[in-house]
């Protein structure tokens, strides 16, 4: 089923629910700057910076430009639902995830379930919660067509080094998977990392349109001020590497 950002469902802890309109492609516009606004108010001078991506990290795909805008990208696709749990051409069935692992930078984490503020911007863990990510839950599952986006803080005045602290030393083949509620595990392979000012946040590459079971994960990086906190946003682009698989199998592989 089609789906952009200016209709999210209202069933809580869930994607199939009452539509709901909002504003319309203005809430798109509204994404982009949670994109670019978060992880902002929470943080103080860090004793160290989060490490930034390597020159050679961003993803292949971007040396093709894209002809969207971020102001009215396509719809982002759903998927169609199939009882057979591999990749295939129509995804998975919905199945919200639960944890995110990244063996590459010792990432562990349950998943948080995040949707909307008021003004329509993307919820963000509170500060005390920024040792979890949390998964936008108006956007695909893990394992369904189209991008799964999953933000999480760099650092906290509560906390410190925050979940996705070390998130840009990430490098082009890095695995990393998500476990959902029918205990199916998803596996993605970085296509790679990129940072972008937060004036200039990729809406489009982000919330927008994929032909694949795809992964966006977010969080802040680059300089840092006391008044306007991280410049950058870094981003990992990841792709559904093989089918899904149980727990089990996933144990017996390893």
């Amino acid at each position: 089923m089609g789906r952009r950002p200016d209709q999210v469902t209202s069933e809580a802890g869930g994607r199939r629910g009452k539509l709901r309109r909002t504003v319309g492609f203005g809430l798109v516009t509204l994404l982009g700057l949670a994109g670019a606004t978060m992880l902002v108010a929470a943080f103080n001078l860090p004793a160290d910076r989060p490490p930034m991506p390597a020159g050679d990290a961003a993803p292949a795909f971007l040396a093709t430009p894209t002809t969207a805008s971020p102001a009215s990208p396509s719809p982002a696709t759903g998927a169609t639902a199939t009882p057979t749990p591999s990749a295939s051409p129509t995804g998975l069935p919905p199945s919200t995830p639960v944890s995110l692992a990244i063996p590459r930078i010792g990432v562990d984490t349950k998943l948080l379930q995040l949707g909307l503020n008021k003004d329509n911007t993307i919820q963000v863990p509170t500060p005390e919660r920024a040792n979890l990510a949390g998964w936008y839950k108006y956007g695909p599952t893990p394992g369904e067509i189209g991008n799964t986006v999953i933000v999480g803080h760099v650092d906290s005045v509560k906390l410190g080094r925050a979940v996705f602290f070390r998130l840009g030393q990430l490098r082009p083949g890095d695995k990393l998977s998500v476990v959902r509620t029918d205990g199916l595990t998803v596996p993605y392979r970085v296509d790679g990392v990129k940072a972008y000012p937060k004036a200039n946040f990729p809406t489009d590459l982000v919330y927008g349109a994929s032909d694949k079971s795809s992964l966006r994960l977010v969080t802040c990086g680059g300089p840092w001020s006391k008044t306007t906190s991280y410049r950058d946003n870094i981003i990992v682009f990841a792709t559904q590497s093989s089918p899904a698989r149980k727990a089990a199998q996933v144990a017996r592989a390893r």
